[in-house]
């Protein structure tokens, strides 16, 4: 990992992206804290080439986005169009919202239809990426539903943006996940894991929880990870002071 593949995920600072001023703002602040890159997700709605112009007004880039799962599985040109104009190549579907992980048979249909969108995505320069929960570690025949969804698709058409705490959250292991993702993985997101004083499972700062870093971080790098984006659903004050110490756990651990 080097430090200018490091990105912070703007679902972290969704509240401060509720407008486009606020997003503006959001974006300088986040660039003043030393991240070169962003994922676009979680912010107001505004035309695209608005958006794009405020990343690089800020010194960032765009490295992804999250889209819609419905806009993925049912528009996915439109969802091309939006990452060209944005400036970038990869998305993820981010929630199986409705998907129904009951049968063997209803897991496969969802994976033809990722396929397929992805597939589209594809002939026009894009990647489709698959954002897991712990949901996906349920296991249907007896297997993961994600283990199953990336047997059931083709690599060129679905990659993975596996996300830490999730694998960790559904009883995997990040760093298998890592090595299995092997020439699959253009992004990862990185949030920790712990146990607080009352015995509940919660986000942390990377760095603040128990998931092992360097071995996470060597596994991606080696599956040529691209991105290295920083994450954190909910933050126990300021979601600026949370990405600032997840980046400084990180900066050093990169490699220039």
């Amino acid at each position: 990992m080097k430090l200018s593949q490091i990105a912070a995920q703007l679902y972290t600072l969704r509240n401060c992206c509720k407008t486009p001023a606020d997003t503006a703002a959001t974006l300088k602040k986040v660039r003043a804290i030393g991240y070169p890159a962003v994922q676009v997700s979680g912010v107001c709605a505004m035309p695209e080439a608005d958006l794009a112009a405020m990343i690089r007004d800020a010194g960032l880039v765009c490295c992804a986005t999250h889209e819609s799962g419905d806009s993925i599985l049912n528009q996915p040109a439109q969802v091309a169009a939006r990452l060209k104009a944005l400036g970038c190549r990869i998305t993820a579907y981010p929630w199986p919202g409705g998907i129904d992980f009951n049968t063997l048979e209803s897991v496969k249909a969802f994976a033809a239809r990722l396929n397929a969108s992805g597939k589209v995505l594809a002939d026009a320069g894009c990647v489709l990426c698959y954002h897991n929960h712990h949901i996906e570690f349920r296991r249907v025949g007896g297997r993961a539903v994600l283990d199953i969804l990336y047997a059931e698709t083709d690599p060129r058409y679905l990659q993975g943006e596996p996300d830490t705490y999730w694998v960790q959250n559904g009883g995997g292991d990040p760093v298998a996940w890592c090595r299995k993702l092997k020439g699959r993985l253009p992004i990862i997101h990185l949030k920790d894991y712990v146990v607080n004083a009352k015995n509940e499972v919660m986000f942390t700062e990377v760095g603040n929880g128990n998931l092992a870093w360097p071995q996470i971080l060597a596994a991606a790098d080696d599956a040529g990870c691209e991105w290295f984006c920083v994450e954190q659903d909910t933050c126990p004050g300021d979601p600026f002071d949370s990405l600032r110490q997840s980046y400084e756990f990180l900066r050093p651990l990169a490699k220039g």
